[in-house]
């Protein structure tokens, strides 16, 4: 996006040096992220920085608002409501398409918000790989707090706090299973936290255990919570002693119902210039006569499950529930980045944590995709290069 910057990557870039940059990546626990790792990160010019961290504020103002709860009630089915919700959730994410305005300006659009943690430790691995294999502009980072050493020694105080690490485990399904395995065993690694399936953990009243790797039963007290609940309400198959509803004295790192509270459920709640035109479904009055400027989306889903790009008429009057979908003014993303090949799209996530009783969440890391396809994700992007996972530069104060 910054053109000096762009032309000297793309001069010193090599085949060889990417190759190298991929298996450092690979090495560091003998494990091959599946998802592809694109070939560049994404140098973020001054305007558009500022133009992102104003939409994140605006959006931000509404999170933080006292009647947000209230509003987002609706997200919450009583069946899977987690006991003891904070006030707030503590990881906050917003995913922005890139787009072009009629002046050629870069600007941000809203695409999802999400109450969840995302690759916050393997975004810094990442951004630091690219740095020693590439020639790394001065005055960047990928960073929004002083140095790496501050980056860590936040998520250390959010994630394990003033536990016992032994006494805090990171719990997904299936964790040796999922795309994002790279982000758990850095999470190890660095916090010295147990990854563990929720199929694995045993209770006693109100007290939940796992087993370490002595046999003995260690007491839980902390949940870094990794679990989509879309995928574990699909499980039936995995028997379980634990329940993420039932009442145990443990303490939660990410509460589970910010997951519903923050998604796709904000978003007819949002209106700002950086965000495209979002309705309930069932609050539609008319079907728009511009559908293919539309998108429709149920609101539990994740990473693209059951989202219809092409919108027909039909498709909406046959959606059986019309509450759990939303209409969006489709984000047309513009090739802004120029490769050796053909330019590629970009999509920048903004990775925010809130510190218990901080009146607003702070910007800490970001996460960047980029694609050449109709959309971001794989199945639009097979067989292309200079796509994937990167993460954006931005210039630094």
């Amino acid at each position: 996006m910054i053109a000096k910057l762009r032309e000297a990557f793309n001069r010193q870039f090599t085949t060889e040096k990417y190759q190298s940059f991929l298996s450092e990546i690979e090495s560091q626990f003998d494990h091959k992220p599946p998802f592809r790792i694109a070939e560049t990160p994404v140098f973020i010019p001054e305007s558009l920085k500022e133009h992102l961290f104003k939409a994140t504020d605006l959006i931000v103002d509404v999170i933080t608002d006292p009647s947000f709860k209230e509003k987002t009630e609706g997200s919450l089915h009583e069946s899977y409501r987690v006991p003891y919700e904070d006030d707030h959730t503590t990881f906050l994410q917003m995913d922005y398409g890139i787009t072009t305005n009629d002046e050629g300006e870069l600007i941000p659009q809203l695409i999802e918000v999400q109450g969840f943690p995302s690759l916050y430790f393997y975004q810094d691995l990442v951004a630091n790989m690219y740095a020693r294999h590439f020639t790394s502009p001065k005055g960047f980072s990928h960073l929004f707090v002083e140095s790496g050493e501050a980056y860590i020694q936040k998520l250390r105080e959010t994630i394990v706090g003033d536990e016992d690490a032994r006494n805090v485990v990171l719990m997904e399904v299936e964790p040796e299973r999922q795309t994002t395995r790279i982000d758990f065993l850095l999470a190890e690694q660095i916090l010295g936290i147990k990854t563990i399936c929720i199929s694995k953990l045993k209770k006693s009243g109100r007290t939940i255990y796992y087993e370490g790797d002595d046999g003995k039963l260690v007491e839980v007290r902390r949940i870094f919570n990794r679990v989509i609940r879309d995928e574990l309400l699909q499980r039936n198959d995995l028997p379980r002693e634990f329940h993420m509803n039932d009442d145990v004295d443990v303490d939660w790192v990410g509460h589970p119902n910010w997951f519903f509270r923050i998604s796709k459920y904000t978003l007819p709640l949002l209106q700002n210039e950086y965000v495209p035109d979002t309705w309930f479904l069932k609050d539609v009055e008319q079907i728009p006569e511009n559908l293919e400027d539309y998108v429709l989306k149920p609101l539990f889903s994740f990473s693209g499950a059951g989202v219809i790009f092409h919108v027909s008429r039909d498709a909406i009057e046959q959606t059986h529930d019309p509450s759990n979908y939303i209409l969006q003014k489709k984000v047309r993303y513009d090739p802004v980045i120029i490769t050796p090949n053909e330019p590629v799209k970009c999509e920048v996530r903004m990775l925010m944590i809130w510190d218990k009783g901080a009146p607003r969440p702070v910007m800490v890391n970001n996460l960047a995709r980029l694609s050449k396809g109709e959309m971001i994700g794989v199945k639009y992007n097979k067989d292309k290069d200079w796509v994937g996972g990167s993460v954006g530069l931005f210039p630094v104060q």
